[in-house]
């Protein structure tokens, strides 16, 4: 039986029975699948989109980082929200929104529309972390480990599902065609959302601290410009490290505010917690050097012949190389939690880590045919795949039950900001590597951009390592 309001008299929810499991279950990855898939609409479709609505292709680059910024805002208060007890409304009233902005991206309105569009679209980010609290508050605790662990890994490859998509729509029909599809499968896991999820246990109660979110708001918003404005970097960097300064600056009022707040947007005395700032930690470097690596392998398969290296792929095609990072992706995800039965999480997320390191030396040393970037692709994916799934159990071990929505909604802030820098650091390297006249980078500023991809996964592994050997010194005294 599940927790539902009969009348005026509140009933207890409990855990899922099997029938409801079952249900339950396949509801809430497909969730998971489709807010990943409809946020990440805005990569391939760039290009198009400057074409469309005549616009520069860096005014189109904020069809993805609008979604960006508004998921990472609204992750935390929706986590927040969702640690309460009107968590099926917050799930319900959020995808509400993003059916709401997947329409303003497909009517013929202006360029503006189209944004406000995708940034109502990246709001869904944040339901990830409800569908981890809905897991672990109605499967049993068996199940439910192994269900968090997919629904993170599903959030992952759901980009590489929506990119090959997108961009074929996007070929056949235009780019109103493309976003389409974001319509119909929101629309869809709207009436999923209403039909399966259930109430949250009674006894719960959340208030979202508005000083809070406007002040992370304004701290994120400057994070991801800079992560996306690589020409101000280039061409001037005192302005840049300025604006950077004001957002740690930001971003430290913000922790303040939520030290002192009775009720904070997330609890960062709980963050502080050797187990989750290790894990975050983790997830922020390793989260910049996959990313990176994914930026690199779609762009050079982009890359015309004449510049000397590259496969000209159609932007269609070059989704296909998302194929492998997908199926490897979910493999990895459906490996872990049996894994996890004899090693630990904080050696999976080292181990997983040394495997998306290993990704990085193979294209940094073998990228002449197009079978080597598919093999480095997947070689990422089960990398990306077993570090996603093993993350939620690090932090969860040490985290309630009423707060897994807020501590995993932190997570993916910290997730959603390395992989901004990622693809900022790939941005910029290239951009180092082009010669003054040229087009594009040279084929050397691939490899130095994938050595710097090495450094950021020793550390992702030293991180993790260094949980592992403080949750044995926990557990063996």
């Amino acid at each position: 039986m599940t927790g539902r309001s009969v009348g005026r008299v509140a009933v207890k929810a409990f855990p899922a029975t099997r029938s409801e499991a079952r249900l339950l279950v396949p509801a809430l990855m497909f969730i998971a699948l489709v807010v990943a898939a409809v946020a990440s609409l805005g990569t391939p479709l760039i290009t198009s989109v400057a074409t469309s609505f005549h616009v520069s292709l860096g005014s189109a680059q904020w069809t993805l980082t609008v979604a960006l910024l508004s998921g990472a805002v609204a992750t935390p208060v929706l986590g927040r929200l969702g640690a309460g007890r009107h968590r099926r409304a917050t799930i319900l009233a959020t995808l509400a929104v993003v059916v709401a902005g997947s329409a303003l991206t497909v009517l013929p309105l202006p360029f503006a529309w189209l944004l406000a569009g995708r940034a109502a679209q990246g709001v869904g980010l944040g339901l990830t972390a409800l569908m981890m609290g809905v897991a672990r508050d109605h499967l049993p605790e068996e199940r439910s480990a192994a269900v968090i662990a997919l629904i993170s890994v599903v959030s992952i490859i759901g980009a590489g599902v929506g990119y090959p998509l997108a961009a074929l729509l996007a070929e056949l029909g235009g780019v109103r065609a493309a976003y389409g599809l974001g319509l119909v499968v929101t629309a869809a896991a709207l009436l999923t959302a209403w039909r399966s999820m259930p109430e949250a246990p009674e006894g719960r109660s959340a208030h979202v601290d508005v000083a809070g979110a406007v002040v992370l708001a304004a701290a994120l918003l400057l994070v991801l410009f800079l992560a996306g404005e690589r020409d101000l970097w280039s061409r001037h960097l005192a302005v840049a490290a300025g604006l950077a300064l004001v957002a740690v600056v930001l971003l430290c009022v913000w922790a303040v505010i939520e030290l002192r707040s009775t009720t904070p947007l997330v609890d960062v005395r709980a963050v502080r917690h050797p187990a989750v700032a290790g894990a975050n930690l983790a997830m922020f470097v390793g989260g910049i050097g996959m990313y990176l690596l994914l930026t690199l392998i779609t762009r050079y398969a982009q890359t015309p012949h004449g510049a000397g290296y590259g496969f000209g792929l159609t932007t269609f095609v070059a989704g296909l190389v998302l194929i492998p990072f997908s199926v490897l992706g979910f493999v990895a995800g459906k490996l872990t939690p049996r894994v996890r039965t004899r090693i630990a999480d904080p050696l999976i997320l080292a181990g997983s880590a040394v495997v998306v390191g290993g990704g990085f030396a193979l294209f940094a040393s073998a990228r002449s045919d197009l079978v080597e970037l598919f093999a480095a692709m997947g070689v990422l994916g089960f990398g990306v795949g077993g570090f996603s799934a093993a993350m939620p159990g690090v932090i969860l071990a040490v985290t309630p039950k009423s707060e897994t929505s807020s501590a995993m909604s932190f997570n993916y802030v910290v997730r959603s900001v390395g992989y901004s820098l990622g693809s900022a650091i790939g941005g910029l390297i290239l951009a180092a590597g082009t010669g003054p006249g040229h087009l594009f980078p040279d084929d050397s500023a691939y490899t130095t951009a994938a050595l710097v991809g090495i450094g950021a996964m020793a550390i992702t592994t030293l991180a993790s390592l260094a949980l592992a050997r403080r949750r044995s010194s926990e557990t063996n005294p």
